[in-house]
């Protein structure tokens, strides 16, 4: 270990720093989190650097750092950007006794500045001593994700809480109390109704566990986007990284189920259009019989739960149980799939509204305004469209579509298979039978993919062998 990692008080100390352009910007920016008196030396200040100085966020002297300016300061920051200037500087700083950071000179620095996670007063620093910055902004970008954005607020009013969760037995059951606060019923609370909601959820968790270990079972109704892990919110991964049983759709991809922790149990009650399924009943007494028994449940639906999702039903259910419920939105299926042919679900002069549509209801194939969409320019993404294909079709022709609409099929939206096919009214319904689609499919009605975005275009008589 070749620099010894610690956090330096700063509160009343002088920092210093030379330079004015894009390294010292950077430089500052972290460091006006701190709590110390900055000091810059820039005979050519950035503008921005001007105003935090007319702000009062910083002393600005342009000028060059000489000898005693540097007299009592704690840290000094080379960001001149000029190896002649910079080495001068430092010897400036070493000699008054500040400790070096040469920036981009890993070599000639007494110290090193890390990666930082901010979440005041809860800081996390990761370094890799010059080796692999890359790594480190890896790393920080991982637990930026993973940690709520409210956890420091939360600290601040846990410290405040702290004797009185000295009522609980010191070991397992106070550390569940904590647990409880910081990583489910705290950032709930908060995200509900603030530091007053986190302060009250604090009683109420105290008064849970001192009368005894049951925990109060909930559900999030989440939406775990159309496939890609990287679409999933942070809102979503974090509820993940809680739940206890996670019941999931059929759509959600093998790659987002990984995201669960390694205790969690996965209930599959996946459903297909015309085809087997997990009756509504049966999810609505899985998420009531887990959560009833204390388990934090996700209930994860692909793309979002409020598009096509039976979400109604289900929090009727839970409401009728008395659990408490939360949703937590995802990226619909329509917004990866135009993003998979490089269109936009509307342009000015062509449609100013989209309709979200659904092949097939409850008890067969779903009617809609087929005159009002069938006019020239409307645009319409088709949830459930695959097996209504030829029905849908027809209904839009006998309205007076044009066959030559365009229409683009994108299964697999957002996935590593992702597959695009180009086709027109006319031939969907054929086309969609050569293609022996095997993944979950959106149909956009009166978009083309932009060049390049689709299948090479073969003869229908050669992809109907």
């Amino acid at each position: 270990m070749k620099h010894f990692p610690i956090f330096l008080a700063t509160e009343g100390q002088r920092i210093v720093l030379s330079g004015g352009g894009e390294a010292a910007l950077a430089k500052l920016r972290l460091l006006l989190k701190t709590e110390a008196a900055l000091t810059v030396h820039a005979p050519a200040p950035a503008r921005e650097i001007v105003e935090w100085a007319a702000g009062g966020r910083l002393t600005l002297i342009e000028r060059a750092v000489q000898a005693g300016d540097l007299d009592g300061a704690l840290l000094f920051y080379a960001a001149d950007e000029d190896a002649t200037e910079d080495a001068r500087t430092a010897a400036i700083a070493r000699a008054e006794g500040a400790l070096v950071n040469i920036v981009d000179n890993l070599s000639d620095s007494g110290f090193i500045t890390p990666a930082i996670v901010d979440r005041d007063p809860v800081t996390i620093a990761i370094g890799t001593e010059g080796a692999a910055p890359v790594l480190a902004r890896a790393i920080k970008a991982d637990l930026e994700a993973r940690l709520s954005p409210v956890l420091g607020r939360l600290a601040r009013i846990g410290k405040a809480f702290r004797h009185k969760a000295e009522a609980l037995p010191f070991g397992r059951t106070r550390r569940n109390f904590w647990r409880d606060y910081y990583f489910s019923d705290g950032p709930e609370a908060f995200d509900s109704g603030g530091e007053d909601a986190a302060r009250v959820a604090l009683d109420d968790i105290l008064a849970r566990h001192l009368n005894g270990p049951d925990r109060e079972g909930r559900v999030d109704l989440v939406g775990a986007g159309p496939g890609d892990p990287e679409l999933l919110t942070l809102k979503a991964r974090r509820a993940l990284d809680r739940a206890d049983v996670v019941i999931h759709d059929r759509l959600v991809s093998p790659e987002i189920l990984e995201l669960a922790r390694r205790e969690a149990v996965l209930v599959s009650v996946g459903k297909q259009g015309f085809g087997p399924s997990v009756a509504q009943d049966d999810i609505n007494a899985a998420m009531v019989g887990h959560a009833g028994k204390g388990a934090h449940v996700v209930r994860l639906k692909g793309g979002d739960p409020t598009v096509f999702g039976r979400l109604d039903e289900e929090i009727e259910a839970l409401d009728a149980a008395g659990i408490p419920w939360r949703i937590v939105p995802g990226i619909t299926a329509a917004s990866a799939a135009v993003a998979g042919i490089g269109q936009s679900l509307t342009r000015r002069r062509r449609n100013g509204s989209v309709r979200f549509l659904t092949g097939h209801d409850m008890k067969g194939f779903a009617e809609h305004d087929w005159r009002a969409l069938a006019r020239e320019g409307e645009v319409a993404a088709i949830y459930m469209g695959r097996t209504a294909a030829r029905f849908i079709q027809g209904r839009l022709m006998m309205h007076g579509a044009a066959p030559d609409t365009p229409v683009s099929v994108i299964e697999n939206a957002s996935r590593p298979d992702q597959r695009v096919i180009d086709t027109c009214l006319s031939r969907l319904s054929d086309t969609l039978d050569a293609a022996g689609l095997t993944g979950p499919a959106l149909t956009l009605y009166g978009l083309a993919p932009r060049h390049g975005r689709a299948e090479a275009a073969r003869p229908l008589q050669e992809i109907a062998l």
